[in-house]
Protein backbone atom coordinates (compact mmCIF):
# COMPACT_ATOMS: atom_id res chain seq x y z
CA UNK A 1 0.00 0.00 0.00
CA UNK A 2 1.22 3.49 -0.83
CA UNK A 3 2.30 5.46 2.24
CA UNK A 4 -0.15 8.16 1.28
CA UNK A 5 -2.99 5.66 1.46
CA UNK A 6 -4.71 4.55 4.64
CA UNK A 7 -7.65 2.27 5.22
CA UNK A 8 -11.05 3.69 6.05
CA UNK A 9 -10.77 2.22 9.55
CA UNK A 10 -7.34 3.82 10.09
CA UNK A 11 -8.68 7.18 8.91
CA UNK A 12 -11.67 6.99 11.24
CA UNK A 13 -9.44 5.99 14.13
CA UNK A 14 -7.01 8.84 13.59
CA UNK A 15 -9.80 11.37 13.16
CA UNK A 16 -11.56 10.05 16.23
CA UNK A 17 -8.41 10.34 18.30
CA UNK A 18 -8.06 13.98 17.31
CA UNK A 19 -11.66 14.71 18.23
CA UNK A 20 -11.39 12.93 21.56
CA UNK A 21 -8.46 15.08 22.61
CA UNK A 22 -10.90 17.96 22.69
CA UNK A 23 -13.36 15.90 24.68
CA UNK A 24 -10.74 15.01 27.28
CA UNK A 25 -9.83 18.66 27.67
CA UNK A 26 -13.48 19.53 28.23
CA UNK A 27 -13.77 16.97 31.00
CA UNK A 28 -10.69 18.32 32.77
CA UNK A 29 -11.60 21.99 32.45
CA UNK A 30 -15.14 21.39 33.67
CA UNK A 31 -13.78 20.18 37.02
CA UNK A 32 -11.58 23.20 37.61
CA UNK A 33 -12.71 25.69 40.24
CA UNK A 34 -12.66 28.78 38.07
CA UNK A 35 -14.55 32.05 38.26
CA UNK A 36 -18.16 31.90 39.43
CA UNK A 37 -20.88 31.78 36.79
CA UNK A 38 -24.23 33.45 37.47
CA UNK A 39 -27.32 31.84 35.97
CA UNK A 40 -30.95 32.90 35.99
CA UNK A 41 -33.74 30.33 35.67
CA UNK A 42 -37.06 30.68 33.86
CA UNK A 43 -39.50 27.95 34.85
CA UNK A 44 -39.17 26.00 38.10
CA UNK A 45 -41.95 23.46 37.94
CA UNK A 46 -41.04 19.82 38.53
CA UNK A 47 -38.51 19.66 35.70
CA UNK A 48 -37.01 23.09 36.31
CA UNK A 49 -36.64 22.44 40.04
CA UNK A 50 -34.80 19.19 39.34
CA UNK A 51 -32.40 20.95 36.98
CA UNK A 52 -31.91 23.75 39.50
CA UNK A 53 -30.82 21.30 42.20
CA UNK A 54 -28.30 19.61 39.90
CA UNK A 55 -26.93 22.92 38.68
CA UNK A 56 -26.44 24.18 42.23
CA UNK A 57 -24.29 21.11 42.93
CA UNK A 58 -21.75 22.20 40.29
CA UNK A 59 -18.72 24.27 41.31
CA UNK A 60 -19.01 28.05 41.19
CA UNK A 61 -22.69 28.30 40.18
CA UNK A 62 -24.73 31.19 41.55
CA UNK A 63 -28.45 31.77 40.92
CA UNK A 64 -29.35 35.43 41.57
CA UNK A 65 -32.75 35.45 39.80
CA UNK A 66 -35.64 33.06 39.16
CA UNK A 67 -38.86 33.56 37.19
CA UNK A 68 -42.05 31.49 37.40
CA UNK A 69 -45.64 32.71 37.19
CA UNK A 70 -46.66 30.02 39.69
CA UNK A 71 -45.97 31.51 43.13
CA UNK A 72 -45.73 28.11 44.82
CA UNK A 73 -43.08 26.96 42.33
CA UNK A 74 -41.17 30.21 42.72
CA UNK A 75 -41.21 30.11 46.52
CA UNK A 76 -40.05 26.48 46.56
CA UNK A 77 -37.14 27.24 44.23
CA UNK A 78 -36.19 30.35 46.17
CA UNK A 79 -35.97 28.34 49.38
CA UNK A 80 -33.79 25.72 47.66
CA UNK A 81 -31.28 28.34 46.53
CA UNK A 82 -31.32 29.99 49.95
CA UNK A 83 -30.72 26.68 51.71
CA UNK A 84 -27.80 25.70 49.45
CA UNK A 85 -26.19 29.07 48.78
CA UNK A 86 -27.25 31.14 51.79
CA UNK A 87 -28.83 34.02 49.89
CA UNK A 88 -32.28 33.92 48.26
CA UNK A 89 -32.57 34.94 44.60
CA UNK A 90 -34.91 37.71 43.48
CA UNK A 91 -38.17 36.31 42.17
CA UNK A 92 -40.18 37.39 39.13
CA UNK A 93 -43.81 36.26 38.77
CA UNK A 94 -45.88 39.17 37.43
CA UNK A 95 -47.39 37.49 34.40
CA UNK A 96 -46.17 35.40 31.45
CA UNK A 97 -43.71 38.02 30.19
CA UNK A 98 -42.19 39.06 33.51
CA UNK A 99 -39.08 37.13 32.50
CA UNK A 100 -38.30 40.07 30.20
CA UNK A 101 -38.08 42.34 33.24
CA UNK A 102 -35.68 39.83 34.75
CA UNK A 103 -33.57 39.86 31.59
CA UNK A 104 -33.01 43.60 31.96
CA UNK A 105 -30.74 43.00 34.93
CA UNK A 106 -27.00 42.87 34.31
CA UNK A 107 -25.87 40.78 37.27
CA UNK A 108 -26.02 37.34 35.62
CA UNK A 109 -24.40 35.69 32.62
CA UNK A 110 -26.79 33.05 31.30
CA UNK A 111 -30.35 31.75 31.51
CA UNK A 112 -31.69 28.23 31.85
CA UNK A 113 -35.17 27.81 30.31
CA UNK A 114 -37.37 24.99 31.63
CA UNK A 115 -40.87 26.21 30.79
CA UNK A 116 -43.55 24.41 28.73
CA UNK A 117 -42.07 23.52 25.35
CA UNK A 118 -44.12 25.89 23.15
CA UNK A 119 -42.51 28.84 24.99
CA UNK A 120 -38.87 27.79 24.53
CA UNK A 121 -38.03 29.54 21.26
CA UNK A 122 -39.45 32.96 22.13
CA UNK A 123 -37.81 32.99 25.55
CA UNK A 124 -34.49 31.83 24.12
CA UNK A 125 -34.49 34.56 21.47
CA UNK A 126 -35.35 37.19 24.10
CA UNK A 127 -32.53 35.89 26.30
CA UNK A 128 -29.95 36.18 23.51
CA UNK A 129 -31.16 39.67 22.60
CA UNK A 130 -30.73 40.69 26.23
CA UNK A 131 -27.04 39.79 26.00
CA UNK A 132 -27.24 36.55 27.97
CA UNK A 133 -26.12 33.05 27.03
CA UNK A 134 -28.98 30.55 26.84
CA UNK A 135 -29.62 26.93 27.72
CA UNK A 136 -33.02 25.65 26.57
CA UNK A 137 -34.92 22.50 27.42
CA UNK A 138 -36.12 20.39 24.49
CA UNK A 139 -37.38 20.80 21.86
CA UNK A 140 -35.81 24.11 20.93
CA UNK A 141 -38.63 25.26 18.65
CA UNK A 142 -42.03 24.27 17.26
CA UNK A 143 -42.13 26.04 13.87
CA UNK A 144 -39.71 26.65 11.02
CA UNK A 145 -39.85 30.38 11.70
CA UNK A 146 -38.80 29.75 15.29
CA UNK A 147 -35.93 27.51 14.16
CA UNK A 148 -34.59 30.23 11.88
CA UNK A 149 -35.18 32.89 14.53
CA UNK A 150 -32.95 31.03 16.97
CA UNK A 151 -30.12 30.63 14.44
CA UNK A 152 -30.26 34.23 13.22
CA UNK A 153 -30.59 35.73 16.70
CA UNK A 154 -27.61 33.73 17.93
CA UNK A 155 -25.55 34.93 14.97
CA UNK A 156 -26.63 38.56 15.39
CA UNK A 157 -26.02 38.76 19.14
CA UNK A 158 -22.83 36.70 19.35
CA UNK A 159 -24.08 35.01 22.53
CA UNK A 160 -24.01 31.24 23.06
CA UNK A 161 -26.98 28.90 22.84
CA UNK A 162 -27.16 25.29 24.00
CA UNK A 163 -30.00 22.80 23.63
CA UNK A 164 -30.13 20.82 26.88
CA UNK A 165 -30.49 17.44 25.17
CA UNK A 166 -29.56 15.12 28.01
CA UNK A 167 -30.09 11.92 26.00
CA UNK A 168 -26.79 12.59 24.22
CA UNK A 169 -24.95 12.22 27.53
CA UNK A 170 -26.13 8.82 28.78
CA UNK A 171 -23.25 6.48 29.61
CA UNK A 172 -23.77 3.89 26.87
CA UNK A 173 -24.51 6.50 24.19
CA UNK A 174 -21.32 8.39 24.97
CA UNK A 175 -19.42 5.11 24.85
CA UNK A 176 -20.86 4.43 21.38
CA UNK A 177 -19.84 7.96 20.36
CA UNK A 178 -16.29 6.98 21.33
CA UNK A 179 -16.51 3.74 19.35
CA UNK A 180 -17.80 5.52 16.24
CA UNK A 181 -15.11 8.19 16.40
CA UNK A 182 -12.42 5.57 16.82
CA UNK A 183 -13.64 3.78 13.69
CA UNK A 184 -14.82 0.59 15.40
CA UNK A 185 -17.86 0.27 13.13
CA UNK A 186 -16.09 1.54 10.00
CA UNK A 187 -17.95 3.96 7.75
CA UNK A 188 -21.44 4.53 9.17
CA UNK A 189 -24.37 4.75 6.77
CA UNK A 190 -27.60 3.87 8.62
CA UNK A 191 -29.14 4.67 12.01
CA UNK A 192 -32.37 4.04 13.88
CA UNK A 193 -33.72 5.90 16.87
CA UNK A 194 -36.96 6.15 18.78
CA UNK A 195 -38.99 7.86 21.43
CA UNK A 196 -41.70 5.36 22.35
CA UNK A 197 -42.92 6.24 25.82
CA UNK A 198 -46.47 6.30 27.18
CA UNK A 199 -47.10 9.90 28.33
CA UNK A 200 -50.90 9.80 28.09
CA UNK A 201 -51.32 10.60 31.79
CA UNK A 202 -49.54 13.92 31.22
CA UNK A 203 -52.09 15.11 28.63
CA UNK A 204 -54.89 15.84 31.13
CA UNK A 205 -55.32 17.79 34.33
CA UNK A 206 -57.23 16.07 37.16
CA UNK A 207 -60.46 17.82 36.10
CA UNK A 208 -60.15 16.47 32.55
CA UNK A 209 -59.02 19.69 30.89
CA UNK A 210 -55.93 19.53 28.72
CA UNK A 211 -52.41 20.37 29.79
CA UNK A 212 -50.16 22.05 27.23
CA UNK A 213 -48.98 18.56 26.29
CA UNK A 214 -52.56 17.57 25.59
CA UNK A 215 -53.19 20.70 23.54
CA UNK A 216 -50.21 19.86 21.36
CA UNK A 217 -51.59 16.38 20.64
CA UNK A 218 -54.98 17.90 19.87
CA UNK A 219 -53.69 20.54 17.47
CA UNK A 220 -50.57 19.18 15.73
CA UNK A 221 -49.51 16.09 13.80
CA UNK A 222 -46.22 14.30 13.11
CA UNK A 223 -43.22 13.69 15.33
CA UNK A 224 -43.83 16.10 18.21
CA UNK A 225 -40.74 15.20 20.26
CA UNK A 226 -37.81 14.49 17.92
CA UNK A 227 -34.68 15.60 19.78
CA UNK A 228 -34.38 12.75 22.32
CA UNK A 229 -34.24 10.25 19.50
CA UNK A 230 -32.26 12.25 16.94
CA UNK A 231 -29.70 13.74 19.32
CA UNK A 232 -27.47 10.72 19.96
CA UNK A 233 -27.49 9.35 16.40
CA UNK A 234 -26.84 12.82 14.97
CA UNK A 235 -23.72 13.04 17.12
CA UNK A 236 -22.64 9.56 16.03
CA UNK A 237 -23.08 10.53 12.36
CA UNK A 238 -21.45 13.99 12.70
CA UNK A 239 -24.61 15.74 11.51
CA UNK A 240 -23.84 19.45 10.96
CA UNK A 241 -20.12 18.62 11.23
CA UNK A 242 -19.28 16.71 8.05
CA UNK A 243 -22.77 15.74 6.98
CA UNK A 244 -26.25 17.22 7.21
CA UNK A 245 -29.88 16.18 6.95
CA UNK A 246 -31.29 17.08 3.54
CA UNK A 247 -34.82 15.64 3.30
CA UNK A 248 -37.43 13.58 5.11
CA UNK A 249 -40.53 11.51 4.51
CA UNK A 250 -43.05 10.93 7.31
CA UNK A 251 -46.12 8.77 7.78
CA UNK A 252 -48.49 8.46 10.72
CA UNK A 253 -51.09 6.02 12.03
CA UNK A 254 -54.56 7.18 13.04
CA UNK A 255 -55.13 8.68 16.53
CA UNK A 256 -56.76 6.06 18.75
CA UNK A 257 -54.82 5.46 21.98
CA UNK A 258 -55.38 8.85 23.63
CA UNK A 259 -59.16 8.69 23.07
CA UNK A 260 -59.21 5.20 24.59
CA UNK A 261 -57.24 6.50 27.57
CA UNK A 262 -59.67 9.40 28.07
CA UNK A 263 -62.64 7.02 28.03
CA UNK A 264 -61.02 4.73 30.62
CA UNK A 265 -59.98 7.57 32.91
CA UNK A 266 -62.94 9.97 32.67
CA UNK A 267 -65.80 7.91 31.23
CA UNK A 268 -67.22 7.49 27.74
CA UNK A 269 -69.67 10.41 28.12
CA UNK A 270 -67.12 12.85 29.56
CA UNK A 271 -65.84 15.98 27.86
CA UNK A 272 -62.31 14.53 27.53
CA UNK A 273 -63.75 11.48 25.73
CA UNK A 274 -65.39 13.78 23.17
CA UNK A 275 -62.15 15.55 22.27
CA UNK A 276 -60.72 15.02 18.80
CA UNK A 277 -56.97 14.51 18.76
CA UNK A 278 -55.20 15.13 15.44
CA UNK A 279 -51.85 13.51 16.15
CA UNK A 280 -51.67 9.84 15.29
CA UNK A 281 -50.21 7.35 17.73
CA UNK A 282 -47.19 6.09 15.77
CA UNK A 283 -45.21 8.18 13.31
CA UNK A 284 -42.23 6.99 11.30
CA UNK A 285 -39.81 9.39 9.63
CA UNK A 286 -37.07 8.55 7.13
CA UNK A 287 -34.29 11.13 6.86
CA UNK A 288 -31.70 11.30 4.07
CA UNK A 289 -28.36 13.10 4.46
CA UNK A 290 -26.01 14.89 2.10
CA UNK A 291 -23.66 11.87 2.28
CA UNK A 292 -26.51 9.52 1.21
CA UNK A 293 -26.96 8.07 4.66
CA UNK A 294 -30.33 7.15 6.15
CA UNK A 295 -31.93 7.62 9.58
CA UNK A 296 -35.23 6.05 10.68
CA UNK A 297 -37.06 7.81 13.52
CA UNK A 298 -39.97 6.24 15.46
CA UNK A 299 -42.27 8.30 17.68
CA UNK A 300 -45.19 7.14 19.85
CA UNK A 301 -45.97 8.77 23.18
CA UNK A 302 -49.49 7.54 23.97
CA UNK A 303 -49.84 3.84 23.20
CA UNK A 304 -50.31 1.64 26.31
CA UNK A 305 -46.97 -0.15 26.38
CA UNK A 306 -43.65 -0.10 28.26
CA UNK A 307 -41.10 2.47 27.15
CA UNK A 308 -38.97 1.41 24.19
CA UNK A 309 -36.27 3.99 23.51
CA UNK A 310 -33.74 2.34 21.22
CA UNK A 311 -30.80 3.33 19.03
CA UNK A 312 -28.86 1.66 16.24
CA UNK A 313 -25.79 2.66 14.24
CA UNK A 314 -24.67 0.49 11.30
CA UNK A 315 -21.29 0.72 9.61
CA UNK A 316 -19.20 -1.20 7.11
CA UNK A 317 -17.38 -3.03 9.92
CA UNK A 318 -20.15 -3.61 12.44
CA UNK A 319 -23.22 -2.43 14.27
CA UNK A 320 -24.45 -1.24 17.65
CA UNK A 321 -28.08 -1.96 18.52
CA UNK A 322 -29.24 -1.03 22.01
CA UNK A 323 -31.85 -3.82 21.83
CA UNK A 324 -29.39 -6.57 20.88
CA UNK A 325 -25.78 -5.60 21.58
CA UNK A 326 -22.66 -5.10 19.47
CA UNK A 327 -21.33 -6.95 16.45
CA UNK A 328 -17.86 -6.16 15.02
CA UNK A 329 -16.81 -7.91 11.83
CA UNK A 330 -13.69 -10.02 12.34
CA UNK A 331 -13.78 -9.55 16.11
CA UNK A 332 -17.15 -10.80 17.33
CA UNK A 333 -18.13 -14.48 16.94
CA UNK A 334 -19.53 -14.97 13.44
CA UNK A 335 -23.07 -13.59 13.17
CA UNK A 336 -23.49 -13.40 16.94
CA UNK A 337 -24.26 -10.44 19.14
CA UNK A 338 -21.95 -9.53 22.02
CA UNK A 339 -23.00 -7.66 25.16
CA UNK A 340 -22.21 -3.94 25.12
CA UNK A 341 -20.59 -4.32 28.54
CA UNK A 342 -17.73 -6.27 26.96
CA UNK A 343 -16.48 -3.03 25.36
CA UNK A 344 -17.20 -0.64 28.20
CA UNK A 345 -13.74 -0.63 29.77
CA UNK A 346 -11.99 -0.03 26.45
CA UNK A 347 -14.34 2.65 25.10
CA UNK A 348 -15.80 4.35 28.17
CA UNK A 349 -16.07 8.08 27.53
CA UNK A 350 -13.78 10.31 29.58
CA UNK A 351 -16.76 12.11 31.15
CA UNK A 352 -18.00 8.85 32.64
CA UNK A 353 -14.53 7.67 33.64
CA UNK A 354 -13.88 10.78 35.69
CA UNK A 355 -17.32 11.87 36.93
CA UNK A 356 -19.62 8.90 36.56
CA UNK A 357 -20.27 8.61 40.30
CA UNK A 358 -21.54 12.20 40.49
CA UNK A 359 -23.60 11.80 37.31
CA UNK A 360 -25.33 8.65 38.51
CA UNK A 361 -26.89 10.62 41.37
CA UNK A 362 -28.90 12.71 38.88
CA UNK A 363 -31.78 12.06 36.50
CA UNK A 364 -32.04 10.58 33.01
CA UNK A 365 -29.26 8.08 33.54
CA UNK A 366 -26.77 10.78 34.53
CA UNK A 367 -27.50 12.82 31.44
CA UNK A 368 -28.81 15.75 33.48
CA UNK A 369 -25.47 16.12 35.23
CA UNK A 370 -23.33 16.27 32.11
CA UNK A 371 -25.68 18.41 30.02
CA UNK A 372 -25.82 21.00 32.81
CA UNK A 373 -22.09 20.77 33.40
CA UNK A 374 -21.46 21.53 29.72
CA UNK A 375 -23.99 24.38 29.84
CA UNK A 376 -22.27 25.93 32.87
CA UNK A 377 -18.86 25.64 31.22
CA UNK A 378 -20.24 27.20 28.03
CA UNK A 379 -21.38 30.22 30.02
CA UNK A 380 -18.27 30.37 32.19
CA UNK A 381 -15.79 30.27 29.29
CA UNK A 382 -17.96 31.83 26.54
CA UNK A 383 -17.43 28.94 24.13
CA UNK A 384 -19.58 26.92 21.75
CA UNK A 385 -21.32 23.91 23.33
CA UNK A 386 -21.52 20.27 22.29
CA UNK A 387 -25.17 20.74 21.26
CA UNK A 388 -25.39 24.13 19.56
CA UNK A 389 -28.07 26.29 17.96
CA UNK A 390 -27.79 24.57 14.56
CA UNK A 391 -28.29 21.19 16.22
CA UNK A 392 -31.33 22.59 18.01
CA UNK A 393 -32.84 24.01 14.83
CA UNK A 394 -32.10 20.90 12.74
CA UNK A 395 -33.47 18.36 15.20
CA UNK A 396 -36.46 20.51 16.20
CA UNK A 397 -37.37 21.18 12.56
CA UNK A 398 -38.34 17.53 12.18
CA UNK A 399 -41.54 18.41 14.06
CA UNK A 400 -42.99 20.93 11.55
CA UNK A 401 -41.42 19.18 8.55
CA UNK A 402 -42.92 15.79 9.47
CA UNK A 403 -46.29 17.54 9.66
CA UNK A 404 -45.72 19.02 6.20
CA UNK A 405 -44.76 15.64 4.76
CA UNK A 406 -47.84 13.91 6.22
CA UNK A 407 -50.16 16.63 4.96
CA UNK A 408 -48.70 16.16 1.47
CA UNK A 409 -49.41 12.43 1.50
CA UNK A 410 -46.02 11.39 2.90
CA UNK A 411 -44.17 13.40 0.27
CA UNK A 412 -40.47 14.15 0.55
CA UNK A 413 -39.76 17.60 2.00
CA UNK A 414 -36.47 19.48 2.13
CA UNK A 415 -34.62 20.08 5.39
CA UNK A 416 -32.87 23.46 5.20
CA UNK A 417 -29.20 23.93 5.96
CA UNK A 418 -29.22 25.83 9.24
CA UNK A 419 -25.40 25.90 9.25
CA UNK A 420 -25.16 28.00 6.08
CA UNK A 421 -22.71 25.55 4.54
CA UNK A 422 -20.48 25.26 7.62
CA UNK A 423 -21.40 21.58 7.98
CA UNK A 424 -18.86 20.82 5.25
CA UNK A 425 -16.04 21.78 7.65
CA UNK A 426 -16.01 18.64 9.75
Amino acid sequence: MNKAEITRREFCASAGAAVMLGSHALAEVSQEKTKPVRIGVIGVGGRGTGLLKVMLSLPGVEVPVICDINEANLNRATEIVKRIKGNPPEGFSKGPHDYRRMLQRDDFDAVLIATPAPLHAEMAADTLKAGKHCGSEVPGAYTMDECWQLVKTKEQTGKRYMLLENYCYAQQRMMVLNMVRKGVFGETYYAECSYIHDCSSLRFKPDGSLTWRGEVKRDLIGNLYPTHSLGPVSKWMNINRGDRMTSLVSSMSKPAALHAYAVKRFGKDSDPARLKFRCGDMSVTLIKTAQDRLITVYYDSDSPRPASIFYLIQGTDGVYDSRSGVYIEGKSPAHRWEPVSKYQKEYEHEYWKTRGDAANKTGHGGGDYFVLSDFVEMARHDREPFVDVCDSATWSSVMPLSKKSIEKGSASVEIPDFTGGKWKNA
